[in-house]
């Protein structure tokens, strides 16, 4: 690793009130990716190297890593170490759906139990999906989903506050009525969205201790992750994340010729 990155990566982490360290530790070592500080393919530093440079927790640094994969930044070779992925992931649902009525039936309702409806800064991965720059404050809900009593699965959504329709979102983060409602399912309800196209890309990866919790896993159980990209006028605009927990079963997949 050169000086350059050793000097980028052991600057001091700011953090906002509401932001885990992990994300800001994530978006970090995503901006460093992002700005080839770190190039393409190049070998990551040890977690305890990282966490060192960065004066951090190694649980802390391995979080980060664990979203920086599933997002497609970073890629891990067993036994060798993590390296960044060759290619960034593009950013692009041919069928949008809010992820309560995808996980949901004729005969299973999803409750949305909300976590957070907040504004904080924008990272490097959800930046360009929402078509803002990096650091600017952005509206972030978090929900877990349940389905017959049970959590089946832990959503992330985010969105621009420079929407038309962001005095809407403020009244529905603080609506009681709304708060069984993901974001998207809000945004789909006002006058005047049209939203599309967009992209659902799908990977695997495990719960990790801050969401196993959440979803009442151990933090090595396997998950699988739903990152949607939804865009509006063709230009970027929401961008979610949804892990999905073995027992909600199967995923219905839409086709059409």
């Amino acid at each position: 690793m050169t000086d350059n990155a050793v000097r980028f990566l052991s600057r001091p982490i700011a953090t906002t009130p509401g932001q885990p360290l992990r994300v800001a530790a994530y978006s970090r070592i995503a901006e460093a990716i992002r700005t080839k500080v770190l190039p393409p393919g190049s070998l990551l530093p040890t977690e305890t190297e990282l966490g060192t440079m960065m004066d951090v927790s190694r649980t802390v640094i391995r979080e980060a890593l664990m979203l920086l994969e599933e997002d497609g930044l970073t890629r891990a070779r067993r036994g060798v170490g993590r390296f960044v992925a060759d290619s960034l992931p593009r950013i692009g649902i041919e069928h949008i759906r809010p992820f309560d009525q995808l996980l949901g039936g004729p005969h299973q309702d999803i409750q949305v139990k909300r976590v957070a409806a907040i504004k904080q800064p924008a990272s490097e991965f959800v930046a360009p999906g929402i078509g803002v720059e990096p650091g600017v404050d952005v509206w972030f809900w978090e929900s877990v989903l349940i389905r017959n009593g049970e959590p089946v699965a832990h959503l992330q959504e985010n969105v621009s506050q420079a929407i038309p329709e962001a005095a809407a979102l403020s009244e529905a983060a603080e609506a009681p009525t709304l708060s069984a409602s993901t974001l998207l399912e809000v945004l789909s309800g006002l006058a005047g969205v049209n939203l599309g196209p967009g992209e659902c890309e799908i990977s695997l990866s495990t719960a990790g201790p801050s969401r196993a919790k959440l979803l009442a896993l151990r933090p090595s159980d396997p998950v699988l992750v739903l990152t949607q990209y939804v865009r509006r006028n063709n230009a970027p605009f929401y961008l979610a994340k949804c892990l999905v927990a073995a027992r909600a079963g199967h995923l219905s997949v839409i086709q059409s010729s």
